[in-house]
């Protein structure tokens, strides 16, 4: 299918489009970010290829005496299928763990015997419980929020779930603790009584790490807060006096649907477009 592409600037946009003989559009790439949107699923394939030939002849080398400024903005590549992560599902990085060195079946079958606890064990509890979280905030889609799973980092870590929208960016941490009591202070959280854990203190740099990577590809300020989500526990109690990190059961994640002011929806867009492009997190 021969497409035809089309340059449109407006409203602070500069976007291609790639338009049947008809005129109608297809598909478009933004040209600053490299993103492509299919509009016509059918075309998926000839409107990737059209527009990526077209980004990447506008990205021709810069002659010298035009190099940007050291202050400029790094632009990302276009996005391909293989680094967009509005396909993860939640707990992806738990399921690859899992499949690539899980325990074996005779290990499985003798640590529970003895009743011996093993890593194997707390993926598949954390899967559990990021499944569980990713479903609820799925549900925030109709209110404007866009929602990503299991964001890789360096040192093969990754964040749970990203939610982004009118209300801003929410950093999510999933914590499944079935059926114990969840004690969480302002740097620390107990569970039944136990000794303390790091969670609220490494959930405030996880935010403060994705601020510096979407504001290093967004013109605008982008406020990121961390939120830690505890599944199935039979008892929460939260003695925090600082609450700059919000703390929920899973079904009460809902509570951030009706937030808004914080970003337009260009903004939104914009954030999400940066957020889901797996290069933008090489280096977080």
């Amino acid at each position: 299918m021969e497409l035809h592409v089309t340059r449109w600037k407006r409203y602070g946009h500069d976007r291609l489009y790639a338009n049947l003989p008809d005129g109608t559009a297809v598909g478009w790439a933004d040209v600053t970010t490299g993103d492509i949107t299919v509009l016509r699923t059918e075309y998926r394939c000839d409107v990737i290829t059209v527009l990526t030939k077209h980004l990447q002849n506008l990205t021709a080398p810069i002659p010298p005496d035009k190099t940007p400024q050291a202050g400029a903005r790094p632009v990302l590549p276009p996005l391909t299928p293989a680094d967009d992560l509005a396909d993860n599902t939640p707990g992806a990085s738990l399921r690859d763990k899992l499949d690539e060195s899980g325990a074996g079946l005779v290990e499985r079958v003798v640590s529970w015997l003895l009743r011996r606890p093993t890593e194997w064990d707390s993926w598949r509890k954390g899967l559990a419980g990021e499944r569980r979280v990713g479903a609820e905030l799925n549900r925030l889609g109709r209110h404007g929020w866009r929602v990503l799973h299991s964001i890789p980092l360096a040192n093969k870590v990754d964040i749970d779930h990203l939610l982004i929208g009118p209300g801003g960016v929410f950093s999510i941490n999933t914590k499944h603790h079935h059926n114990k009591a969840v004690w969480v202070g302002d740097d620390s959280v107990k569970v039944d009584h136990g000794k303390p854990a790091p969670y609220a203190r490494k959930s405030r740099a996880e935010a403060k790490r994705v601020t510096r990577v979407l504001e290093r590809y967004c013109d605008f300020p982008v406020p990121v807060e961390p939120v830690l989500v505890f599944v199935g526990v039979a008892e929460l109690k939260v003695v925090a006096t600082q609450l700059d990190v919000r703390v929920y059961q899973e079904r009460q994640v809902s509570a951030l649907a009706p937030l808004s002011g914080v970003l337009t929806a260009d903004q939104v867009e914009r954030v999400y477009s940066v957020a889901r492009h797996r290069q933008a997190w090489s280096h977080a």
